[in-house]
Order: structure tokens, then sequence, then C-alpha cells
């Protein structure tokens, strides 16, 4: 049976993914100042990382059209599944939603499962492998749909940033806590509660941030229960290799897939910001 796996863009493909037909990013837009950004293939992170940081203003993201969700449903696959950001961090859910009823109105059923994935990036990625892994096993539409949905409940999200200005930015600090924190050279280990982003632990300097993170994961869930470990990092391809070397010594034996932030991510993220997924 063909299925189609339909991600916002802060389902961050590897770069094997992006030329896989199964495919499909629905992309969200970027605006910095006065400069707007389809967070698309042509998504140059480099010059969108120089605008951030040169902007006094905060960073905003735009998400998808219902009609952008609704086209993206109008494949010739028999089943479609929509992966999206975490609805507390964006209306790419509800957007998706209303894609999916607009479709039926002009269409009729179609198997489509719309998954809010709680998380974001990393966390997306790992549940786009997961159907691709269940198809493999030659699993339906209806049981595909279960065990995702129960994988989303039991996988957690940790996430270790170079810098807390993207925070501030997006105002969830204010200048005085940022300025304490990187003064002191505090790095936070957050995690995300059901989409919510909480500090689950901190400590001084990024390395034993990253091994903090990872002890945190790991004593969360264990190693034999869990079948993929996704990181995503941001422009800091040595950083993700420290993390998943971190991982292998503290006996993680999954797999462990390594991907680079998009545009949504990166803005989220920040240089050198780090997202793992276990």
């Amino acid at each position: 049976m063909k299925y189609r796996i339909v991600g916002d863009s802060c389902l961050d493909l590897t770069e094997e993914m992006r030329k896989d037909s199964r495919f499909q990013i629905v992309p969200l837009t970027l605006q910095v100042d006065d400069t707007m950004i389809v967070d698309d293939e042509g998504f140059d992170q480099a010059e969108f990382l120089r605008l951030v940081k040169e902007s006094k203003e905060c960073p905003k993201t735009a998400c998808p059209s219902p009609e952008a969700f609704k086209k993206a449903y109008e494949c010739e696959e028999e089943d479609v599944y929509v992966i999206t950001l975490s609805s507390h961090l964006s209306g790419s859910y509800n957007s998706a939603m209303v894609g999916k009823s607009l479709y039926e109105e002009e269409h009729g059923h179609k198997n489509i499962l719309i998954i809010d994935s709680e998380s974001a990036s990393s966390g997306e990625l790992s549940l786009a492998m997961a159907i691709c892994g269940m198809y493999e096993e030659g699993l339906g539409f209806e049981e595909i749909s279960r065990r995702v949905l129960k994988l989303r409940d039991q996988q957690r999200t940790y996430f270790v940033l170079d810098s807390l200005e993207y925070l501030r930015k997006n105002g969830r600090l204010t200048g005085l806590q940022a300025f304490f924190a990187t003064a002191l050279n505090i790095k936070p280990v957050m995690g995300a509660d059901h989409g919510v982003i909480v500090k689950l632990d901190q400590a001084r300097g990024i390395n034993k941030a990253f091994a903090r993170m990872c002890e945190t994961a790991v004593r969360e869930r264990g190693t034999a229960a869990v079948k993929q470990v996704v990181i995503s990092h941001c422009n800091a391809p040595g950083r993700a290799q420290q993390v998943k070397e971190e991982l292998e010594r503290l006996g993680v034996g999954a797999g462990i897939v390594v991907t680079e932030t998009a545009g949504v991510s990166t803005l989220y993220a920040g240089d050198g910001g780090i997202i793992l997924v276990m």
C-alpha cells in the first residue's frame, strides 16, 4: 500500500530523506524584521543566523495555510500521515486539521492521520522514521496509527542551547535572567512535557550540559526500550557527534540518526543548539 508522510518544515529530514518522494514538506514562513523567508529547500541557514543575530526584534513564524495542507493531501497515495510541531508552539497542527476538513468536503474520506508531535525537529523525524519502519513490517493504516500515537506519548525531547538569546528574543526569558545565566556560563538542560517547554536541569559550561542531558535522557528512558534516537543540530555537527558518543558510552544501543535543523528549528534552537529525542 502506498503512503505519504507530510510534515511542516520543522520535520528536519536527513539529506537522503529529502530526496525520497514519500516525504513532502509544507513550509512555514519566517520573518526577521522586514525580511520574509519561506522555510523550504532554498533556506539559507548561514544567512538566516546572520539576520537573527543582527536584529533587535523577535523573529516570527507563520504556519502554513489550511489550503497548503489540503493540497498536500491531494496525492495519489492511499494513506497520509501528517506530522506537525507541538500545538503549544505553532498553529501548524490546527491548520493541518482544517486542511483535512477542506479535503473531505471536496473529495470525501481518505486515510489521513494528523499527529501533534508534542515536540519539534528530531521529535517529528523520529515519528516519521517509525512510520516507515512499520510499513516495512507490513502493518496497515489503523495499526500504524495506533502505534505511532503510542510512540509519540512515550518518546521524550531534550535540548541544550549554546545561548539563551533565542529564548529572550522569543519572550521566554527576561533580559535580566538571560544576563545572569550568560554571565555565569550556566547552560540549561531543557525538555518538553507534552509539548510544553520545561527546564529539567542545568550545568556550568556547554560540555557538562550535554553530558547532563544525556544522563537525564538515559535515566528517564532507559536503554532497553528505546528503538531509535534522533539528534538534530544547528550548525554544530561536532557537538552532535559528541552527544552521540556520550549516549553510546552510557549504553544506548539503538540506532542514532543525526540531522541538521532547517528554518523553524534553527530559529528556536539558535546557532550551536542540540535537540535530542529518545
